[in-house]
């Protein structure tokens, strides 16, 4: 009997120690903001490490074979997913815009089961009372909802501009416009002012958040260039704000 006991204490030990360095070799994440991918294989590490734990019987190695497998996996395509957008939208998806400019996307909230207490409550939770005050309320891959007031200095994308005559001139006069100087964009076409647009990720120009910028890829390889990188494969990310603020971290070797 007291062999049995300190047999299951052995393992239970065993067991959180391993799972305590798969946690760490998996990467820091608080357990809220983990994605879909990532709890799946926490869940079947844990679960795996129960029938470990239950069955001092069994040999420790049918356990320890199929969690350091699952380890392995999650190692494997986080790697993967750091040079491959593609991949990781495939694995984590894109976070989904629920309201903007204080107005509902009533079929967004369908597509993400997402329903009107949840988000009344999550707001509640930020101190906000009505969807009315939000400028953005963004469902993360996570789970978690990211809120921007619309009193908190973002502008509203439904605001005034100028002629389309004058836009085009601004597009125009801006096309050839130094790094570190701001860039006058379309508003017109900017459906979620107010959050950067990503212009190259992981390399890789993204064409569409080009075009409802008004510019090209001529524009944009003259822009990274002013700032000391000359392809576009070698920027990790380049970005542009509402207010025509251009970011871009090189590529690190």
């Amino acid at each position: 009997m007291f062999q049995h006991i300190l047999n299951h204490v052995a393992l239970t030990v065993l067991m959180y120690i391993f799972i305590f360095l798969s946690m760490r070799i998996m990467g820091k994440r608080e357990i809220g903001k983990l994605s879909v991918f990532d709890l799946t294989i926490s869940i079947l590490i844990a679960e795996i490490a129960v029938f470990v734990i239950d069955d001092i019987e069994r040999p420790i190695s049918d356990g320890l074979v199929p969690m350091i497998t699952l380890v392995l996996i999650q190692v494997i395509v986080a790697w993967l997913s750091l040079r491959s957008r593609k991949l990781r939208l495939l694995v984590d998806g894109k976070p989904s815009i629920l309201i903007s400019g204080g107005k509902l996307h009533r079929e967004e909230m369908r597509k993400q089961r997402y329903n009107i207490d949840d988000l009344l409550l999550q707001l509640r939770g930020q101190n906000i009372d009505s969807p009315a005050d939000v400028e953005f309320a963004i469902l993360e891959t996570s789970g978690q909802l990211t809120v921007i007031e619309k009193n908190k200095g973002v502008s509203s994308s439904n605001q005034s501009g100028n002629s389309s005559a004058g836009k085009d001139k601004q597009q125009e006069s801006t096309e050839s416009a130094p790094a570190g100087k701001t860039v006058k964009l379309p508003k017109h076409k900017i459906r979620y002012e107010g959050l950067p647009i990503p212009l190259i990720m992981d390399g890789k120009v993204q064409d569409d958040n080009l075009e409802l910028i008004g510019k090209t890829r001529f524009w944009l390889r003259t822009q990274i260039r002013q700032q000391g990188v000359s392809e576009f494969r070698e920027v990790f990310l380049c970005s542009i704000d509402h207010k025509g603020q251009i970011y871009v971290d090189p590529q690190r070797s």
